[in-house]
């Protein structure tokens, strides 16, 4: 064995265990999961719970996502958590539109995912769904801060691996 083939065979070694092969939407997937910025928009008491998930007690913050946003602009996740009625529909659909792509939405609490107990009333809208698409529904009345947590890592986790969790658009029904 010459010196040549020796140098070889260590820098294929080395090459071998420092390079990983993977595509750039798996990169994306993976960035893009692990930096999410929320921003809220908290209609009612399931608000209380989703301030509650970034205090201390909760600590959100474990999983990086702790920064809340006060515009769309710097945004990529919305929180939709409490009651949406028809008038605020509007204002609500304007946030989701000037947050920047690619752009993700958590409803939370059976109001926001289905209008909950005032479902039957003329004014609100039964489900965010259908103003804004949903990726994930956080069920409760109100959801405990736990659920909202484990609401964002499922997230966390559909947007890692896209092709594993494509289900069911509801939006526009």
């Amino acid at each position: 064995m010459t010196l040549r083939t020796a140098e070889e065979t260590a820098a294929r070694e080395l090459l071998r265990e420092n390079f990983i092969l993977t595509s750039l939407e798996t990169v994306l997937g993976w960035a893009r999961s692990n930096s999410l910025w929320p921003l809220t928009s908290g209609l009612a008491c399931c608000a209380i719970e989703m301030m509650s998930a970034a205090a201390g007690r909760f600590d959100l913050a474990r999983f990086g996502y702790e920064v809340f946003r006060p515009s769309p602009r710097q945004a990529d996740l919305l929180i939709t958590a409490g009651t949406l009625t028809w008038k605020m529909a509007p204002v609500l659909k304007r946030l989701y539109e000037q947050m920047p792509e690619p752009k993700w939405v958590i409803a939370m609490g059976s109001c926001a995912s289905t209008g909950g107990p005032f479902a039957d009333s003329y004014s609100v809208v039964p489900g965010v769904d259908y103003v804004i698409p949903v990726d994930v529904y956080v069920p409760g009345c109100p959801p405990r801060p736990e659920a909202l947590i484990d609401g964002i890592l499922q997230l966390k986790a559909k947007i890692a691996k896209p092709q594993l969790t494509r289900g069911v658009v509801r939006y526009g029904r």
